[in-house]
């Protein structure tokens, strides 16, 4: 990052929630839209960064694959709601969102809108085994279920979407924290961005760390102001390392929110390929407050064989993560 783009990070940490609240009311009201309604149900475009080589231009679907790419890919995408109404398709469980459309764009700040005052973000960065097109519509459902008013972006790293390929999905991940990073600097370099909310799953709760210790590392507290909820669901992540990144980043570590789930059998199956290594989302609720964090026991909520979304597909945790981000701008409905 070049001095200009630090000091237009730094120079942005006046942003207040009273402002980004008013903001966000405003804009649902210009649009006319329902006053519980989500920010893609006003303007149904979702943000894209990712690390996954583009396919064809990233011009048709699948738009990008499993490689990974020189660069970091950024681009909106067009989303086509489903239809509402009591005797809709949707209503009977069949519509749902799809993406319509990827459009590219050279850099983030070319992502946002302007907005006076500064609308919020939230950053979803998924797990083991996804395409680019699962995760970004995983990131669709949970930012309208949560009632999220302020721009959604979908994180993608490159996954192989296998099975069998957990170990390249593992590595993928961890070779794009910096991507993160810089896609996040980006954001808190934009006037019209008022705080970075994340919400990342399974192996991509080690990314969103990463990225943060890195951001704590660089810049101090002067970050603190602009980042908002971090909601690691299910992390896969040591509890060794996790403990490690924890302690290295200040006053960002009282935002983190953790949701396990001791019956969560995909990590399980993760402690065995790790050598018996607890991983951080199926850990003792107990074991980690003494770390400060806020911990969602869903232990109880999930019936499934897995119980490895239940940040998806359970209505308790989702309100935990709208209560969360609530709590920082006031924006979430």
């Amino acid at each position: 990052m070049n001095a200009v783009s630090r000091r237009a990070v730094l120079g942005g940490l006046s942003s207040t929630g009273c402002v980004i609240a008013l903001t966000g009311c405003a804009d649902l009201a210009a649009t006319g839209a329902r006053l519980d309604a989500s920010g893609l149900a006003a303007n149904p475009v979702l943000l894209v960064a990712t690390t996954r080589k583009a396919v064809d231009g990233a011009r048709t679907k699948p738009w990008f694959g499993a490689e990974r790419a020189r660069a970091t890919n950024l681009a909106r995408a067009k989303l086509a709601p489903p239809a509402e109404g009591r005797f809709s398709l949707a209503s009977v469980g069949l519509d749902d969102w799809h993406l319509a459309s990827i459009e590219p764009v050279m850099q983030v700040a070319d992502l946002i809108a302007p907005a006076s005052g500064g609308r919020d973000v939230l950053i979803y960065v998924h797990g083991f085994n996804q395409t680019f097109e699962t995760a970004a519509l995983d990131a669709v459902h949970l930012s309208d279920a949560i009632r999220f008013r302020g721009d959604t972006m979908v994180f993608s790293w490159p996954s192989k979407a296998k099975l069998l390929d957990y170990a390249y999905d593992r590595e993928s991940a961890m070779w794009s924290r910096d991507a993160l990073q810089q896609v996040i600097e980006g954001l808190l370099a934009n006037g019209s961005v008022g705080r970075v909310h994340i919400v990342a799953h399974s192996i991509g709760t080690m990314v969103a760390m990463e990225a943060l210790r890195q951001l704590y590392a660089q810049y101090g507290e002067t970050i603190a102001p602009r980042i908002g909820a971090v909601v690691l669901a299910s992390p896969d992540v040591d509890m060794d390392v996790f403990s490690s990144s924890v302690e290295r980043i200040g006053s960002l570590a009282p935002n983190i929110i953790v949701v396990t789930a001791t019956n969560d059998r995909a990590l399980a199956l993760s402690r065995w390929i790790a050598g018996g290594i607890t991983r951080v989302g199926a850990a003792e609720k107990a074991r980690l407050t003494k770390l400060g964090l806020r911990v969602v026991d869903a232990s109880q909520e999930g019936w499934g064989i897995v119980n490895h979304d239940l940040f998806l597909s359970n209505s308790h945790v989702r309100q935990v993560i709208r209560g969360a981000i609530d709590g920082y701008a006031g924006i979430a409905g």
